[in-house]
């Protein structure tokens, strides 16, 4: 951080309240549009410093939700990590210093009125319905134009967040814009309410899934593409509600032999034993052309996700809702294909060049306004808000830190986390809505592959509720003064997930309010994780070859 933006982030903070913070004259914003790194490792999140023994020497881990032996076609197996904190030179020095600030008095000093009033007042929509944020792109500020052109050529908003009874976003002329909302098991840890925000996400395939075979938007055509997509990436059978197959190009969905009526998308592909899979509508000729393609595990080019990372709002009952105002909007969108070997030989050259040169920083390609790559084939680029509230594009280090985790671990699925956890056909509306259409309270917990429960199977791991292992309501909630988890908690658990993912009404205040002092400071660049106090449980330095203590790795999934 360099010395005019010490000086700005100083004058935030007297704004905050912070009465003694020296007075500095105006400074000018950093620069929002080049390309350097202040933290050479962005892409290392902030879990990954987590003292995984405690002052007993007992060992957690809650290193396995994310690196773990992958299910192909993603190959890089980094479960040693749970092992080991194997960092080049540079990232054994915690960059992220807001891990350590205690935020408490600052927080105590912000009425809870005041941050209600704030998160419920949007950033997204205005009165009108217009997409604020679209709009200021069309009018783009020099500071994020990076090739200096006059225009925004990168990623603009274009979701309404209008759903419909079958989750999918319409214009203001009630047209789909192709954007389709899903229910998905929040990622473990981070991406639960009681650990910071509330979130969705949306889908959208490129439009030629969209399209029948005679070119003309056809929802049923997308309905079925989707369904497609969802097996495959699955890799199990998705029951549908009923559609004519010769009408959908001829593609025999349910794999029973004839063209019919198909309930359900099989999933059978094994392409060296001549057993395929087809899209449908206009995309089936796409795909029989080579100019689309399909595999099990990966996602057709052109997919887009919409992903909102949001404050926690509370109603009167003291459920979690998302907030109207939005921190963050996260896009990707998948830019080319990458064949398995491909990505197999990726995984590879990653293996060799960390042991040649391992002091040797990730290169991350891009910069503010076209995005960055993750080298798989996925483009993400986002907005993130201004000291004042707007939403910002997000600079190149703060999209560089979003591509650790979206290709460079073993949990995720083809980059991305959210919709291998959709819900199945057997949930509400088979998973196709949005979270202010129905909230997360009353949902089942998920079963991991080896039948466990997933959550309490974390909880029993990590010995703690949040990868800080710092949550302690969580801990005061579910486990004993001995550290024992209780029974009748993940009783309540095993019904209803809620039951851990949600924050109390205080919880979840005061965690907005301590995100709102990161905003109002601009200070991204020192983490974007929302702690109240210093974190005691995070290691600030580390020597080469540290071990965390875990004798053996587990299975993530």
């Amino acid at each position: 951080m360099n010395k005019t933006w010490r000086t700005a982030v100083l004058c935030v903070l007297a704004l905050c309240g912070r009465a003694e913070a020296p007075a500095a004259e105006p400074a000018a914003a950093p620069p929002l549009k080049a390309r350097i790194l202040a933290n050479e490792a962005a892409y290392i999140p902030a879990q990954c410093y987590t003292r995984t023994q405690d002052a007993d020497g007992r060992a957690h881990n809650p290193c396995y939700a994310c690196h773990t032996q992958p299910w192909r076609p993603n190959f890089v197996n980094d479960a040693s990590l749970q092992l080991a904190y194997d960092f080049a030179e540079i990232p054994r020095r915690n960059r992220w210093r807001n891990l350590f600030k205690d935020r408490r008095a600052a927080i105590a000093a912000i009425p809870d009125e005041a941050v209600l009033s704030h998160i419920r007042t949007s950033n997204y929509l205005d009165a009108r319905g217009h997409i604020i944020p679209a709009e200021r792109l069309g009018h783009v500020e020099p500071a994020w134009d990076y090739d200096g052109n006059g225009l925004w050529q990168g990623f603009v908003p274009d979701a309404r967040f209008a759903f419909d009874a079958e989750g999918f976003d319409r214009d203001a002329q009630g047209r789909p814009t192709g954007w389709r909302a899903f229910a998905y098991y929040p990622f473990l840890g981070t991406f639960w309410p009681t650990n910071g925000s509330t979130d969705d996400v949306l889908i959208r395939l490129a439009p030629a899934f969209r399209n029948d075979v005679k070119g003309q938007p056809d929802l049923t055509v997308y309905k079925t593409n989707l369904a497609i997509v969802e097996a495959l990436i699955r890799e199990r059978d998705v029951a549908i509600e009923p559609v004519d197959e010769a009408a959908l190009g001829g593609v025999d969905l349910d794999k029973d032999g004839r063209i019919g009526t198909a309930r359900k998308i099989a999933y059978d592909w094994a392409p060296l034993r001549k057993r395929h899979m087809w899209y449908v509508g206009q995309a089936l000729e796409e795909q029989r052309r080579g100019r689309v393609h399909l595999a099990a595990g990966l996602y057709p080019e052109g997919t887009e996700f919409l992903h909102t990372v949001r404050y926690i709002d509370v109603d009167a009952a003291g459920e979690n809702r998302l907030s109207a105002r939005m921190k963050e909007v996260r896009y990707a969108r998948k830019r080319y294909w990458a064949t398995y070997a491909d990505l197999q030989n990726l995984a590879l050259k990653e293996v060799k060049e960390k042991h040649d040169f391992p002091d040797r920083l990730r290169t991350v390609r891009g910069n503010i306004e076209a995005g960055v790559s993750n080298g798989q084939g996925w483009t993400y680029a986002g907005m993130i808000e201004d000291a004042r509230g707007e939403l910002r594009p997000q600079t190149y280090e703060e999209l560089a830190f979003c591509v650790g985790c979206h290709g460079g671990i073993g949990a995720n699925r083809d980059g991305i986390f959210s919709f291998q956890r959709k819900f199945d056909a057997t949930a509400y509306r088979a998973g196709w809505y949005h979270w202010s259409q129905r909230g997360l309270r009353g949902t089942p917990e998920r079963l991991r592959a080896d039948g466990e429960p997933e959550y309490a199977y974390y909880l029993r791991q990590n010995g703690a509720g949040d990868e800080l292992r710092a949550n302690a309501e969580v801990t005061a909630r579910f486990f004993d003064t001995a550290g024992r988890l209780r029974p009748e908690r993940l009783a309540a658990l095993r019904q209803d997930i809620a039951e851990l993912l949600y924050a109390s009404r205080e919880r979840a205040l005061a965690l907005d309010k301590a995100y709102w002092l990161i905003v109002r400071e601009q200070s991204f660049a020192d983490g974007r994780d929302t702690t109240i106090a210093p974190s005691g449980n995070v290691h600030e330095v580390l020597d080469e070859g540290v071990r965390t203590g875990i004798a053996k790795p587990l299975a993530g999934f």
